[in-house]
């Protein structure tokens, strides 16, 4: 913006507001920051509602009280939503001067979420016009999202649930072959059968989301792809065993390895979190509190070496001749310590001393105290996680819904 003065002034919803035109650049609001680069009064109109090139006034049509709380955000850089205002058209207020829920104080960015949840309502940027597309690149961009995003399009819910189809039926399967009565002949062809249908198909799977992925070293360091060869790759070695070792006894020297590979894949079962909000919002909660997780560890082993030494003290140490066996080690009582602080209670292992039992009970209020320490964080991580999953969800929604009217 090339103007001679050298103060501008905003009038928003009929209040002014004046600063220099060097700050206008440095200000967090997209739209000043673009309105500074303008070089033609077509392009400030584009903008702005109304431009006074005489007193180099820009007017817009919004609300003045919203404005004010996020010129306060520019100048002490804490944004909070404005009261008596709905949090959704603060919120609009927000987007149109180029601001994020994240610019939000963590309190008012939880008023947020929780308003939009409750009224289902998602803000999403409007798309841009897309130039031309070369229609390679729009065949695999279709494929991607049909594989990679399970509600972007019908064809993709579609497939989906046949993934799903197959992950169900490989559990029943790997569950079903461990009975006694699926030992016969008819029923392990069968299950060989169906077994390598389903591992076809997720074959397929992975190599055409591979083929179709935009960045093929970002794919292949992905968990959920990670566990998908994990899940795969056991059949294809179990078969490469059999077929050079052959159904003789040389195969039994191997067939510790083969069922080691076989429970492997238990492992499709994550395959599942693609389809889930709520195995998606486990993983990244975990990824999020890990520092919490860590902590609660910690705790637990703290606790386990005090209260291992001292059990062993007061059942064994000070009687060695008539102690109690259970207790003849530290790492032994670390056992009973362990089902003790999380109230499981096996009662295989358990004090006879009067003073063993009051360390016991001590141990298990002990526990109950440590393990409900950082389950708040916990809660309030796995909250972000799933709303976050959530407005991508409705996000995809969005497109869904989109496509189907087209």
């Amino acid at each position: 913006m090339r103007f001679e003065s050298r103060r501008c002034t905003l009038n928003v919803g009929g209040r002014r507001f004046s600063f220099p035109v060097e700050l206008m650049k440095r200000l967090p609001l997209k739209r000043l920051s673009r309105l500074h680069g303008c070089v033609s009064e077509s392009e400030l109109l584009e903008l702005c509602d109304d431009y006074d090139r005489d007193r180099n006034e820009f007017f817009f049509d919004r609300h003045s009280e919203a404005f004010s709380f996020i010129m306060l955000y520019v100048q002490d850089g804490k944004l909070r939503l404005v009261p008596h205002m709905c949090e959704l058209s603060f919120y609009n207020e927000m987007l149109y001067w180029g601001l994020e829920s994240s610019d939000l104080q963590p309190c008012c960015q939880r008023r947020l979420d929780d308003r939009m949840s409750d009224c289902f309502v998602h803000f999403f940027p409007e798309e841009g016009q897309r130039g031309p597309e070369e229609p390679q690149s729009h065949w695999l961009e279709r494929i991607r999202r049909m594989f990679e995003e399970p509600t972007s399009s019908l064809v993709a819910q579609l497939l989906a649930s046949v993934s799903m189809l197959f992950v169900v039926i490989s559990m029943v399967m790997l569950c079903a072959s461990t009975l006694p009565d699926w030992k016969t002949p008819e029923t392990l062809e069968q299950h060989r059968i169906i077994e390598a249908v389903c591992i076809g198909w997720f074959t397929a799977e992975c190599i055409v989301r591979f083929l179709v992925s935009l960045d093929k070293w970002k794919f292949v360091r992905h968990p959920l792809n990670i566990i998908d060869l994990l899940a795969i790759t056991p059949y294809y070695v179990s078969v490469t065993v059999t077929i050079l070792t052959g159904e003789n006894s040389q195969l039994q020297r191997a067939g510790v390895t083969l069922r080691v590979l076989r429970v492997m894949r238990i492992f499709w079962v994550i395959k599942l979190a693609r389809h889930f909000v709520g195995l998606q919002t486990l993983g990244l909660m975990l990824r999020h509190c890990y520092r919490e997780m860590v902590m609660l560890l910690v705790f637990i082993g703290v606790a386990m070496a005090i209260f291992s030494a001292l059990a062993q003290l007061l059942e064994h140490g000070l009687a060695l001749e008539a102690g109690n066996q259970d207790y003849a080690s530290i790492p032994a009582a670390c056992w009973w310590v362990i089902i003790s602080m999380t109230t499981v209670g096996y009662g295989d292992i358990y004090p006879v001393t009067v003073a063993g039992r009051v360390l016991g009970g001590i141990c298990v209020v002990s526990g109950i105290v440590l393990l409900a320490l950082p389950i708040t964080f916990i809660y309030h991580s796995f909250l972000q996680c799933y709303h976050e999953l959530r407005v991508r969800s409705a996000r995809c929604g969005h497109s869904l819904s989109n496509e189907f009217i087209n």
